[in-house]
């Protein structure tokens, strides 16, 4: 079993930065991890993804090179640092993990455990 605790959430208003974070525990895997938010009334979807091997990332279009995904690997920790925050990016945010080293997508469908998740919003 794996507990995921995100962090960092917070009130800024438009053009500020955040950084995310999330405690990985329990059955640390090395699969992919990422981050997902879901603003109120909307669907999920998601923000960004890495594979913790190669380090390779994916990230949604609207993230339009404001955000970058990191993990400490030594720290279990992922992160989420958002630049140029704009008002659409009010939502919860979430981190989860995929269970099995293969696939690494921002699909939803692809992960196993989740984070409680963390506010973020942002005033214009």
């Amino acid at each position: 079993q794996v507990q995921l605790v995100e962090s960092g959430g917070g009130s800024v208003e438009a053009g500020g930065s955040l950084r995310l974070s999330c405690v990985v525990s329990g059955d640390t895997y090395s699969g992919c991890m990422g981050w997902f938010r879901q603003a109120t009334g909307d669907e999920r979807e998601g923000v960004a993804a890495i594979r913790p091997t190669t380090g390779s990332t994916y990230y949604a279009s609207f993230v339009g090179g404001r955000f970058t995904i990191s993990r400490d690997n030594a720290k279990n920790t992922l992160y989420l640092e958002m630049n140029g925050l704009k008002p659409e990016d009010t939502a919860i945010y979430y981190c989860a993990s995929r269970g099995r080293p293969d696939r690494c997508s921002i699909e939803d469908r692809l992960f196993d455990d989740w984070g409680q998740g963390t506010q973020v919003t942002v005033s214009s």
